[in-house]
């Protein structure tokens, strides 16, 4: 397993360097930059804008200022935000925890009511239970995230309950310490649960459809035969041999909802990557998307590892070899 690690993370390597390469090749390749911006005020003038270019190695050719980039990643310098005015890896630190927080809150919602809701389903099939569920996952899959948004905020301003946006109080500073973890929990309920609905919709038809499949094994008709309930058919033998295509999905989801939640973290005013990365695409702020873009690759390559762990550590059958 160590052996399998280390040679997964030399595989990450150019596969991240391919990644930045081509987002930086295409970033300059698009009309325009942040600086054009700049030209439109008065009050900034041609030669400090010139400055600016020579100081960042932005008058260099494109490859040239992607090896000076990449030689100030390797040193922990990440660049700096024209946009925000301030280093990438200050505006970046100050959003991840953000952005972390409604990751993990919404895979916990959505895992722990997707495994019951599937069986739920299967023990049900084809009565009025299993069509209303997969009803709702229809619902939940074509569900654009802005309109059910959009919707959870408009009923929210007639509720008064939940607060219409952002991800704190303005007397935050006032509350106690359980106090200020209410208060982020009452914001963090309608980004959660819009984030949640399409993902809950997605992960129960593919479980539903994993533990049917389970369950016409030859192993499980021998379970019967022995007389074993149905509950623990199902949820001792069954459910963890279905589980186990689901841990690979459970890799993708940190790096995926990094870009899925931008749009639902901007209408729900909820500071997070997703927001600012969005704003860093639409002001051309080069380094501000090379950062974001950076953590996505990382993010994305830890996932499918740590599922891939994950994967041998709950099924036996599975063991990785490296030829030596």
């Amino acid at each position: 397993m160590i052996r399998f690690i280390g040679k997964r993370f030399l595989v990450a390597i150019p596969l991240i360097l391919g990644i930045t390469f081509i987002t930086f090749l295409f970033i300059q390749i698009a009309p325009g930059d942040f600086f054009d911006k700049l030209k439109l005020n008065p009050q900034v003038s041609k030669e400090t804008i010139e400055l600016y270019r020579e100081k960042f190695n932005l008058d260099k050719p494109v490859v040239i200022q992607y090896f000076f980039w990449l030689k100030n990643i390797v040193k922990f310098d990440w660049g700096y935000s024209f946009s925000y005015n301030a280093p990438v890896i200050k505006v970046i630190s100050s959003r991840a925890l953000n952005t972390l927080i409604l990751s993990l809150s919404v895979i916990v919602v959505s895992w722990i009511l997707v495994i019951p809701l599937a069986v739920l389903a299967v023990a049900y099939r084809n009565k009025f239970v299993d069509r209303f569920l997969s009803f709702f996952s229809y619902l939940g899959i074509s569900t654009p995230t802005f309109f059910l948004a959009f919707l959870l905020l408009y009923l929210a301003s007639f509720s008064k309950f939940l607060p219409l946006g952002g991800m704190r109080s303005l007397r935050f500073d006032e509350f106690t310490f359980w106090g200020k973890v209410l208060d982020i929990l009452r914001h963090l309920i309608i980004p959660t649960l819009v984030l949640s609905f399409g993902t809950v919709a997605s992960l129960h038809r593919i479980l539903r459809a994993n533990l049917l499949e389970v369950l016409g094994s030859s192993y499980i008709l021998a379970a019967k035969a022995r007389g074993l309930s149905r509950v623990r058919i199902i949820y001792v033998h069954a459910l963890k041999n279905a589980l186990n295509p689901m841990i690979t999905i459970f890799g993708y989801q940190f790096s995926s909802l990094l870009s899925g939640a931008a749009l639902t973290e901007i209408i729900c005013g909820w500071p997070g990557l997703g927001q600012v990365t969005l704003e860093a695409v639409v002001s051309q702020d080069l380094y501000l998307v090379m950062g974001t873009v950076l953590i996505a690759a990382v993010l994305l390559i830890l996932g499918n590892l740590g599922a891939d762990v994950l994967l041998a550590l709950f099924d036996p059958r599975i063991r990785y070899q490296t030829n030596k």
